[in-house]
């Protein structure tokens, strides 16, 4: 009920779980649910001023004196950021060289950051780490190396048909729709690589949330949490042809209501958007 305002139990409740699997600290979620009330938020918010806004409001709220633990941000969600999985089982390994296609929500990424550049891959939990040194199972991770990983739940690996500059060359999309190019050393390379990455991305993401809600006509993606699914296999299945079946009619009743020659360009990039999103899903 977009007329209903939400309670501070309610905020803090539909929150529940989502810090890779554990609560958030209750006093963080008051704070942020009044500042919330104080100040509204905006639609076309700044993600990197968003980050740096809470960033400083977790400082500022709990100290920065507090154990140390080797974490990585993500810039899918400023709530979350990636843990060293240490723990985690290795899926796969081996040399691949990356280009950064597109970053966030597929804007495309700046000529000077579009290069090249060869890594020691490793596929470990849900998490691709791109190291600079060679793979060894006991070493562990460099400050440099967490920065360049990704996650790869509700990610879509598959092989880069429109790009002809280099032969074995994947295109990886993530769940905030990053788009990188990795090339493998072979085409087995490459073929194992899309494999290990979609399955591991199909067995472990976790449901979607529900898309936010406004009273603004916004086309808003579904949240995916980054979280392991509590589901069991079987459940999985399910929960992805129910998925499958659900976005299927979604398509084919957004086609059947086009946009009207002479609409207003905002409307139709909204409904660009959604026939996007519905078709890559």
């Amino acid at each position: 009920n977009i007329g209903k305002k939400m309670s501070c139990q309610q905020f803090i409740a539909n929150l529940d779980q989502l810090n890779d699997g554990q609560d958030f600290a209750k006093d963080l979620l008051k704070t942020l649910y009044n500042s919330i009330k104080n100040e509204k938020l905006e639609w076309a918010i700044d993600e990197d001023e968003l980050r740096k806004s809470l960033s400083e409001l977790v400082d500022d709220k709990f100290g920065t004196g507090t154990k140390k633990v080797t974490r990585i941000l993500d810039g899918s969600n400023p709530f979350l950021d990636v843990p060293q999985a240490l723990s985690a089982t290795t899926y796969k390994h081996g040399v691949l060289t990356r280009k950064t296609h597109a970053d966030m929500d597929g804007k495309r990424t700046p000529r000077g950051r579009r290069g090249w550049k060869k890594f020691y891959a490793v596929l470990k939990g849900t998490i691709l780490y791109l190291q600079k040194d060679e793979y060894k199972p006991d070493k562990s991770l460099s400050e440099g190396d967490l920065k360049n990983a990704i996650r790869v739940h509700h990610a879509l690996a598959a092989r880069a048909s429109d790009y002809s500059k280099k032969s074995n060359v994947l295109k990886l999309k993530t769940a905030d729709w990053r788009v990188f190019l990795f090339q493998a050393p072979s085409k087995e390379e490459m073929l194992s690589w899309i494999l290990r990455i979609n399955l591991v991305a199909a067995i472990f993401s976790a449901p979607a949330f529900p898309a936010a809600v406004s009273s603004m006509k916004k086309f808003c993606r579904p949240l995916l949490p980054s979280c392991t699914t509590r589901l069991c296999q079987e459940e999985q299945l399910r929960s992805h042809e129910n998925k499958l079946r659900q976005v299927t009619a979604e398509l084919a009743e957004h086609r059947c209501h086009p946009v009207e020659r002479g609409i207003k360009s905002k409307e139709a990039e909204e409904n660009r958007l959604k026939e996007h999103y519905l078709t890559f899903e």
